[in-house]
């Protein structure tokens, strides 16, 4: 039988699988990135995203001689003075109708843990940094800036606080006159964007758009209806459905499940510890009151008699 740790993690894997297809990252790109908000799904999958994205499986090391090769993208970002990195997913992407091979350097992270006591978005924007950083002596070198390609970084957030739920939000630099009127390029200076997609508890099919779509594939639980959510996503997502990709959907409507039970399984569990706990602690605490000898109590609860000396202490009954 599988532990918690074990489903979780077969959970992540299978969750990096479904949002690293072309086809859902078409979906996701269209709605989030607005350089391609105008073009079609198919467009965007079979014209602008170039290559098979890099998924975190794919272990890489990197000195100063030899750092990201972007025709292959590492998922694994490593500098000898910085710790390592994994992206869930890495991708590239030409820019839609233009004169020039101009390319954007995506990634896309799942995230279930919103408050992993650290600012998401800080890390959001460490991760674009280190993206544009690792160009140098790839993409660029010496002086020539005009090359550094655009980043993003997109993280789906499917547990966040109510207030951040069903929520799509960009930070962007901008530009700021404090004297006078000069104006850049905005091309020069907008390279950096994170981008937090945040879903929440409502079910996909109360939902519409990206929203839907990525419930439908990342939280919906039920093994009933996994044959509407493949005809919906080629229907309403132009998804190209790919045996892979049936594979990694259905796996994971199995693997919800399977979280969401093991997780209420293990609630009940350390609930029922708790409770246990809290039943003993009241028991010594009435026992002392009633001027009950320690071994005797001993004997009742199973504790030992220091630790109920302690719990009388701190309870003021000692």
């Amino acid at each position: 039988m599988r532990t918690i740790g074990e489903t979780k993690r077969s959970y992540d894997a299978a969750c990096k699988e479904v949002l690293a297809d072309r086809y859902i990252l078409a979906n996701i790109l269209k709605e989030c990135v607005e350089e391609f908000r105008d073009e079609s799904i198919g467009f965007i999958a079979t014209e602008c995203i170039q290559g098979a994205p890099e998924i975190s499986t794919v272990p890489v090391r990197a000195d100063d001689a030899e750092r990201l090769r972007l025709d292959g993208l590492n998922t694994e970002d490593v500098s000898l003075t910085e710790p390592v990195i994994h992206y869930d997913i890495r991708f590239r992407a030409l820019l839609p109708r233009t004169n020039r091979s101009l390319k954007l350097i995506i990634n896309v992270e799942a995230q279930n843990d919103f408050s992993p006591g650290y600012s998401l978005l800080k890390r959001a924007l460490y991760y674009c940094c280190r993206m544009i950083s690792a160009q140098y002596g790839t993409v660029f070198s010496h002086a020539s800036y005009d090359d550094i390609e655009k980043v993003y970084s997109i993280w789906i957030c499917t547990h966040p606080s109510d207030e951040w739920a069903y929520t799509i939000t960009k930070y962007a630099m901008q530009e700021s006159n404090l004297m006078g009127h000069a104006h850049a390029k905005r091309e020069e200076y907008d390279l950096i964007v994170p981008i937090m997609v945040c879903l929440g508890k409502r079910k996909y099919y109360e939902l519409k758009g990206l929203f839907r779509l990525l419930n439908m594939v990342l939280l919906h639980r039920s093994r009933n209806d996994r044959s509407e959510v493949l005809n919906e996503l080629k229907e309403k997502f132009n998804v190209i459905m790919t045996p892979n990709l049936e594979r990694g959907v259905v796996q994971m409507c199995n693997l919800s499940e399977g979280v969401y039970r093991d997780g209420v399984e293990y609630g009940l569990e350390q609930g029922l510890e708790q409770g246990l706990e809290q039943g003993r602690m009241e028991t010594v605490l009435a026992l002392l009151r009633e001027k009950m000898p320690l071994d005797l109590i001993a004997r009742v609860t199973k504790l030992s008699a220091e630790k109920i000396q302690d719990i009388g202490r701190l309870n003021g009954v000692l």
